[in-house]
């Protein structure tokens, strides 16, 4: 029992370390106050940026902009996975592409884009849904495709249907992969939400918040920010975290 009560505290292990880390690199100089605030005013700055409201318009746009992106990363991104994943070769013809544009930066494709849709909201959230999308894609496809083999033979074997076999035997054998590449989509749809809040013309936004602190040098707003992003990324893949232990509870049992 205080093993298992000992490890509850296991996850504030690493932020602790950070911020005594941060103190340590203040301590010995080896940057300066100027350009790193202590971590307690940061964390001082940062109750009073939530206490005051000033940062919820900010946080509240990156999270609809995220959120919108990955739904539409999902929508298109499970079916054609999986419609892919099962039947090999159709994947095989596909491959270079899917292959070519996930290993492309996307923010290397933000001039295409702007094109594209121009310079508004829907320009951030197309980039980032289509960057999450090739994600979502592949690891729905991948894990289509390396099915348990033996189950899907079993299946054959008793005579099931083909529907049958794809829908109870290759689609849930695949949901394990499909997770993984869901919280790898929306830690990268929030990645790209914050690089177009920065560059691209935004008047909301964590990264058009953490850009514009940089500009004018309010270096506490701009590690408020960071820490915000960063917190909002790990919540984000926790909660999925959570849901795929909820939904596959069989993953990884024979």
């Amino acid at each position: 029992m205080k093993a298992m009560d000992a490890r509850r505290f296991l996850p504030i292990v690493g932020p602790l370390l950070l911020l005594a880390f941060w103190q340590l690199a203040l301590s010995a100089q080896w940057i300066k106050p100027v350009l790193l605030p202590p971590p307690g005013e940061t964390l001082a700055f940062m109750w009073q940026e939530f206490a005051s409201g000033a940062i919820l318009p900010d946080l509240q746009a990156t999270v609809m902009r995220t959120l919108s992106a990955f739904a539409i990363a999902v929508v298109i991104g499970v079916p054609l996975g999986v419609a892919l994943g099962s039947s090999e070769g159709a994947y095989r013809s596909v491959e270079f592409l899917v292959d070519f544009f996930r290993s492309t930066p996307s923010s290397a494709l933000i001039p295409l884009f702007m094109l594209i849709f121009g310079i508004t909201d829907i320009n951030k959230i197309a980039i980032s849904s289509f960057g999450a999308m090739l994600i979502v894609l592949f690891n729905s496809a991948y894990g289509v495709m390396h099915a348990k083999k033996t189950r899907l033979m079993a299946a054959q074997i008793m005579g099931v249907s083909r529907w049958h076999q794809f829908k109870d035997v290759m689609l849930m054998e695949s949901l394990a992969q499909t997770f993984v590449g869901l919280r790898s989509a929306v830690s990268m749809a929030l990645v790209i939400v914050i690089v177009a809040e920065m560059f691209i013309g935004s008047e909301t936004g964590l990264g058009h918040r953490i850009i514009d602190a940089q500009q004018v040098f309010n270096v506490k707003s701009m590690y408020c920010s960071i820490l915000v992003t960063g917190a909002l990324g790990y919540l984000l893949n926790l909660g999925f975290l959570l849901i795929e232990k909820k939904l596959i509870h069989w993953s990884g049992k024979a």
